[in-house]
């Protein structure tokens, strides 16, 4: 899917979601983040719903192009 990212959701008690989102779909999460009740996000496989209460952090691949190995 063009325009998509790799980004990983961590939750309270150390669960980590791995998901692809697109830029936009990350960025509605993002914008999401510290309010309070639930989110939902459709990532490249499955439409996702968080309890934005339990996320602790949110983090994405950089945009920047990348050649070889990192």
């Amino acid at each position: 899917m063009p325009g998509t990212r790799r980004a990983n959701i961590g939750f309270q008690g150390g669960q980590v979601l791995a998901v692809k989102l697109t830029d936009e779909e990350l960025t509605k999460l993002n914008n999401a983040l510290g309010s309070v009740g639930w989110h939902e996000t459709q990532s490249e496989d499955a439409i996702i719903r968080v309890d934005l209460s339990q996320v602790v952090y949110v983090s994405a691949e950089s945009d920047e192009q990348r050649v070889g190995f990192g």
